[in-house]
């Protein structure tokens, strides 16, 4: 169901042709980019945070942390993840899947700037086995984003 509504939403948006339907499990990072053959920071990642009663959703590149410090000095309130048996009820979608798109109501969703080193990423589209291929642009006119943040701790190269 959370699939339909991520394509629907798509749909409206005109990125519906955008969605790929996979056999094997997007549910992680790791197993997102091997499914789809890219790296694993390419994979736009969907946190989901509590801010007092309210869910908020922020999209990282798939491999960064949040930075406890720079998410506080942002939103003014310590990052506190939705609780796993939470999620659905609170986004909409199960986590694996979850993704701004046809997500509840009400929810403020964020892009952060640790997405911007690449051109192209792949968010979820609902469920664990889907995502959506968008470029950065794409990717702001589909999310609704309010805006770009930085709480993401800065990337170190290995």
């Amino acid at each position: 169901m959370s699939l339909e509504k991520a394509k629907e939403y798509l749909d409206k948006k005109g990125f519906a042709d955008r969605v790929i339907e996979m056999e094997d499990s997007t549910a992680t990072v790791a197993m997102a980019a091997e499914a789809l053959g890219v790296e694993e920071g390419m994979i736009a990642k969907t946190m989901s945070f509590l801010q007092g009663e309210k869910a908020v959703l922020i999209l990282t590149e798939g491999t960064a942390k949040i930075d406890n410090r720079k998410y506080k000095d942002t939103f003014h309130t310590k990052a506190k993840m939705i609780p796993f048996e939470k999620v659905e009820e609170m986004t909409g979608h199960a986590p694996g899947g979850v993704c701004p798109f046809g997500a509840e109501e009400g929810i403020d969703v964020y892009l952060d700037e640790s997405l911007k080193r690449f051109e192209i990423v792949y968010p979820a589209a609902g469920n664990d086995h889907s995502a959506v291929k968008l470029t950065i642009s794409e990717l702001e006119q589909a999310s609704d984003a309010l805006g770009w943040v930085d709480v993401c701790k800065e990337m170190t190269e290995d």
